[in-house]
């Protein structure tokens, strides 16, 4: 064997020797406490049951509003955020596809042409040539650095989808608030027509003088503080209506003629089953983002402690050079070279084993932020599922309520009518009986708004749109 190989061939061993740098990722695994049970005294919400992936895709279409199944349909469509969101990760398979060419051989050509001399001489240099070089992952740092280009890649995808429940989400809060305020709106008008028929009584009895100047006074006041409050509630539905047309990536006012008729939001009855908490950490975006970013900062340590090893390349070259064009492709002008190159950075003055320590405190950095959007993502769907379940609850009492305070508002105006009642009593007995029914219009809103909000936490909706293909946009 020739011995000037023997250098050579030692380093090819040592290279088949070496296994990739830096710790393999595992998940962590989820703690004990953060895997508690949901509280079961919920009502309205199956705390033990089995989640319902078809229920949780397209939530929304359980309230069976055709106008919100519209707007859900231009949001996703249109919406601004979700746009970025897509325009994210298309920048991140873009940037996995750079990770990717790093890794490969390159190739540059080159010529050149060039005249020079002095007052004694003159002379040419002509050359073309082709560089090619590729360097060997000998420890792993470039394997490590495509683990994370595809973890970046993974949770930006986890990225869209996190920001597609958030649009859905808040589409359908507005949407909720919007049919409650003109609900809202809607009964007070209604309370407006009965003060104005009864000011119109009063007035009538006070001409006729079987009443006092004060009842007149008290239905006059209760006419224009109904009227007063009309404005506040068309400038809130204003504001709703605008802000779902932004949601869908229009300017305002382009939905308000969708929108200005109240049609009531149903209320759908149904009973939640949200499943266990591992279950509803598997669907939720924002978990698995968390959890991949987690991925790349690790992968990302074995690229840093890949800085304090060598690095072999293997290059070549071909080309042409003479001092005459004429005989620049005769054989005698033919270069080549071909060889290893290793290289090491013996001392840099600590550099490397800091940016070590900084990867390793990003990565840790990265592994709380985990931790704590799974305990963020528990709270939200217990502090949910109870809202929904307890005003539930409040809202069958203030129905009740409402009931029997409008039969004892139609009681007291008839026995004022009939002169067995002061008109104290018929004012006490209409304020209490308007504000029950606004009262019970608002609980309605809160028990859709919980329930949207449920769905949210646990997930639902990014199913319901296909990935974004490679060559979408």
């Amino acid at each position: 064997m020739d011995t000037r190989s023997l250098p050579f061939a030692s380093l090819l061993l040592c290279v088949a020797a070496c296994g990739t740098i830096g710790d393999d990722y595992v998940q962590p695994k989820l703690e004990a406490n953060a895997m508690a049970a949901w509280d079961g005294r919920l009502e309205g919400v199956i705390s033990d049951g089995e989640l319902d992936p078809i229920l949780l895709a397209e939530w929304w279409t359980s309230f069976e509003d055709a106008t919100l199944d519209s707007i859900m349909d231009r949001a996703i469509q249109a919406n601004l955020n979700l746009r970025t969101a897509r325009a994210q990760l298309r920048a991140a398979r873009a940037q996995r596809l750079v990770a990717d060419g790093a890794n490969g051989p390159t190739a540059n050509v080159s010529g050149s042409g060039t005249r020079s001399g002095n007052e004694a001489a003159t002379g040419e240099l002509y050359s073309v040539g082709l560089d090619a070089s590729w360097e060997i992952d000998l420890f792993g740092g470039k394997q490590r650095g495509n683990e994370a280009a595809d973890a970046d890649l993974q949770a930006a995808e986890e990225a869209r989808r996190d920001v597609l429940v958030s649009v859905l989400a808040e589409v359908a809060l507005n949407y909720s608030d919007l049919r409650t305020l003109q609900e809202r709106k809607s009964l007070t008008e209604q309370s407006l027509t009965a003060f104005v028929e009864q000011q119109e009584i009063v007035q009538a009895k006070f001409d006729a003088g079987e009443t006092s100047r004060l009842d007149l006074d008290q239905a006059d006041s209760n006419v224009a503080k109904v009227r007063a409050s009309l404005p506040s509630f068309q400038q809130q539905i204003s504001q709703i209506q605008n802000r779902l047309a932004l949601l869908c990536g229009l300017a305002p006012g382009s939905l308000n003629d969708q929108l200005d008729q109240w049609l009531p939001l149903k209320l759908p009855n149904v009973a939640v089953a949200i499943g266990v908490p591992a279950e509803v950490l598997r669907r939720r975006p924002d978990v698995r983002r968390a959890e991949r970013l987690l991925a790349a900062e690790t992968a990302r340590v074995g690229v840093a402690k890949a800085d304090l090893y060598p690095s072999l390349s293997l290059g070549g070259s071909i080309g042409l050079q003479s001092n005459a064009s004429s005989s620049l492709f005769d054989t005698i002008s033919q270069l080549w070279s071909f060889g290893p190159r290793v290289s090491w950075n013996l001392y840099d003055g600590g550099q490397a084993r800091q940016r070590i320590e900084v990867q390793d405190a990003v990565q840790e950095q990265a592994l709380i932020a985990y931790e704590e959007v799974i305990l963020k993502s528990l709270e939200e769907v217990q502090n949910a599922a109870t809202s929904y379940g307890l005003e539930q609850i409040r809202f069958a009492s203030l129905e009740q309520a409402s009931i029997s305070a409008g039969r004892a508002s139609d009681l007291a105006q008839t026995r004022y009518l009939a002169g067995d009642s002061e008109f104290l009593n018929v004012l006490d007995a209409q304020r209490t009986a308007i504000s029950s029914a606004d009262e019970r219009a608002q609980s309605r809103g809160k028990i859709i708004g919980d329930l949207i909000r449920l769905y949210k936490s646990l997930g639902g909706g990014w199913e319901s749109v296909a990935p974004l293909s490679e060559d979408a946009e």
